[in-house]
């Protein structure tokens, strides 16, 4: 099923192909057409501006209308913040923002030394289970009366003045109505503080899934730290091709992993790295502190290895 959004902008289509040749860069998207027509690719979604005459017509289509409402917000955010307006003929005005769904606490599980296991209920769970890894736990600064983010009149998501902790977390398990996620334990993280007061019954948020989906490499070299532990334990369940993993992780905390050929502890995680081969047909991905990220991103960079054969990301500072 096809789902399609349309809008236009008066008496200012010049401005607003400049503004999305200007923003192409931030949304990361190639803008193709000319003066008359732009148009470009994201969030399997698609968009085009056409001029007619003074006026601009904006049309969106995608096959998932969470996509295509993040797309509508996003578009009326950065023409907002710049002094233009879409007027859509359809907003979901009072809605929750596109991807956030609202689910409650379940059980929390002691897991390891490290680790606390979190299960969450409700009737979206599903949509978790495929498309990415990784979701935002949304967690209201009061959980009596919590506010949500919500589709303001002009499209654009409006979030609560009352801030909310928004961390990222991987999917460990989903089936049914359930989905479950894991918690490492550390100092003055608010998540931890959350979970301390063992929150079961509580409503939180889920919004996503986002961040990509496991690598597709004939050969693929997974290292991390004990926060990407959790990433990299749903990509050895994922991978098609050959896996390895180099965890810097405690043997209590690795659990199952432990027993797993294919996993290695270490204690120094980039020199691991280093210490490694990486084949022609491999893709490495590295996530652990910032500091070590950059250290990993250098190396495999001096590697002289294709952007599209490495991903390092820095889950903590």
């Amino acid at each position: 099923m096809t789902h399609r959004l349309t809008g236009s902008i008066k008496g200012q289509t010049t401005p607003a192909f400049a503004l999305l040749d200007q923003h192409s860069k931030r949304l990361g998207i190639t803008i193709a057409g000319d003066d008359t027509e732009k148009r470009f690719s994201i969030w399997s979604s698609t968009a085009v501006f056409r001029r007619l005459n003074e006026n601009c017509t904006v049309e969106l289509e995608s096959s998932d209308r969470r996509f295509l409402l993040t797309l509508q917000s996003n578009l009326a955010e950065i023409f907002e913040d710049n002094g233009l307006t879409i007027t859509w003929d359809e907003i979901n005005e009072g809605a929750l923002a596109p991807g956030l769904s609202l689910m409650h606490v379940h059980s929390v599980t002691r897991r390891s030394p490290g680790f606390t296991r979190v299960r969450l209920t409700g009737e979206e769970a599903s949509r978790f289970a495929t498309g990415s890894l990784h979701f935002r736990l949304l967690l209201p600064s009061d959980p009596r009366t919590p506010e949500w983010p919500r589709i303001s009149r002009t499209g654009r998501i409006i979030w609560p003045e009352e801030k909310i902790h928004r961390p990222v977390y991987t999917v460990a398990a989903q089936e049914e109505d359930w989905l479950d996620f894991d918690i490492f334990h550390h100092d003055g993280s608010p998540t931890c503080h959350w979970m301390d007061r063992n929150p079961v019954g509580e409503t939180v948020g889920v919004m996503g899934p986002g961040g990509g989906w496991c690598p597709s490499a004939p050969v693929l070299l997974l290292y991390g730290d004990e926060t990407a532990q959790p990433a990299i334990a749903r990509m050895l369940a994922l991978a098609e091709g050959k896996v390895s993993a180099v965890l810097a992780s405690s043997d209590e905390d690795l659990g199952a992993l432990a027993n797993d050929s294919r996993v290695f502890r270490t204690d120094d995680l980039v020199q691991a790295l280093k210490s490694a081969s990486v084949p022609e047909d491999g893709y490495v991905w590295f996530a652990a502190d910032a500091e070590r990220a950059r250290e990993a991103r250098s190396h495999l960079t001096g590697l002289r290895l294709a952007k599209s054969q490495f991903m390092v990301a820095a889950y903590w500072s």
